[in-house]
């Protein structure tokens, strides 16, 4: 007899909804023991948070996550809350003994998130299992590339390119929303969306990257507060005051890799035209593969010992039965979402915790990916380091 999971969701925003959705989805189509059931959704607002819980079927709701995490019939505690509030959550949930899912990034802070892998490591001997959602790595195309990589299909990596690139804040007067107040956000596009491609480079390498060279901007520094009918991408009121953004728009850096790779990553949300392209290529000795989200099915791939007239980039459709995750679904050709990534998520996680095994991202591994946005600032901040061009004027 298949037994139940019961789930707590903590956050109704954006990702709470994704999530619910997923834990919905997952048992429905792959077979998962226990079967994840969703029983409460928290937030800070009791009536958002009710109404939500009653549009994704969740029979209670609440606006005190202490008392839902001292709850007996809860197995599981799903962090969906702005970061800053990541900490305090996930410390008392793993002390009570419940299973963490944890959305990304892990902390606002290097120091905080090392508490919470501590506290992860520590929670694990008692069978306890702690993860990061960093739902790009459940991509199947980019699972697909590291099983390549993994073979050695590529050979010795020398390469990491990664972009990833958002406009939403292309117009100046788009509003003013807490992702651009670092007491809250940590970072703004550094840490929002370049700790994706940070996790995804150092998990398709195998490698983790130990120096990095970077810049930052602030290209708008005031933005109009934010008018609750707007959503992103859209404008503010003009009018209202304008609060000061205390994080950056757009990140640059180069890095160094521990197996000798070279890396290059931008991440901004200030590139006019995408909506949210998030892009990653790696070259080796004997291959390269390239991956757009835009194109979140198709993986390029390049063999560098075929024979030189049959050489080249060719497309490889994600969506066959052998390919990760693929053959739960739909038949090939048939392709998968972005909401997909989420279930994937849940799948893993819940047959983690069947196993008593290791969950990743572990604890472990988004708290080292904190340490490298911490490095990639502490060195866009040491003007001494940047070198002028003779002859370029001021």
């Amino acid at each position: 007899m298949t037994t139940t999971l019961r789930v707590a969701i903590i956050g109704t925003g954006f990702m709470g909804r994704m999530h619910a959705h997923a834990w919905r989805t997952a048992p429905r189509f792959f077979e998962l023991d226990p079967s994840p059931e969703v029983v409460v959704l928290a937030g800070s607002d009791a009536s958002r948070a009710a109404s939500a819980a009653t549009e994704f079927g969740i029979p209670s709701s609440s606006d005190d996550w202490r008392a839902v995490i001292a709850r007996d019939d809860i197995d599981v505690i799903d962090i969906c809350t702005p970061g800053h509030t990541h900490t305090e959550i996930a410390l008392a949930a793993l002390a009570a003994g419940k299973h963490v899912l944890c959305e990304k990034p892990l902390a606002n802070s290097a120091e905080d998130a090392d508490r919470m892998a501590a506290a992860a490591e520590g929670a694990a001997a008692d069978g306890t299992v702690a993860m990061c959602g960093f739902s790009y790595r459940r991509t199947p195309a980019l699972s697909l590339a590291r099983r390549l990589i993994e073979d050695g299909r590529i050979g010795r990596i020398r390469h990491v390119r990664a972009q990833y690139l958002q406009d939403w804040l292309s117009d100046e007067d788009a509003p003013y929303t807490w992702r651009l107040d670092r007491e809250l956000a940590g970072s703004g596009a550094l840490g929002d969306i370049g700790a994706h491609s940070i996790d995804t480079a150092q998990w398709l390498a195998g490698s983790l990257i130990t120096g990095v060279s970077a810049t930052t901007r602030t290209f708008v520094e005031t933005r109009p507060r934010m008018d609750e009918r707007v959503g992103l991408g859209g404008r503010g009121d003009t009018a209202a005051p304008r609060e000061r953004v205390t994080v950056d728009d757009a990140a640059a850096f180069t890095a160094a890799f521990a197996d000798g790779a070279l890396g290059v990553f931008e991440a901004t949300r200030m590139a006019s035209g995408h909506r949210n392209a998030n892009r990653i290529e790696i070259n080796g000795d004997r291959g390269s593969i390239a991956f757009d989200f835009s194109f979140m099915n198709e993986l390029q791939f390049h063999d560098a010992l075929a024979p030189s007239g049959e050489q080249g980039f060719r497309r490889i459709d994600a969506t066959e039965p052998e390919h990760p995750y693929a053959g739960a679904w739909w038949p090939p050709g048939h392709g998968l979402g972005y909401e997909h990534l989420f279930t994937h998520q849940v799948v893993d996680f819940v047959r983690a915790i069947a196993g008593g095994g290791d969950a990743h991202p572990s604890f472990a591994e988004a708290a080292q990916v904190q340490h490298v946005l911490e490095a990639i600032e502490r060195s866009a901040a040491d003007e001494s380091r940047f070198t002028a061009v003779e002859g370029a004027g001021s």
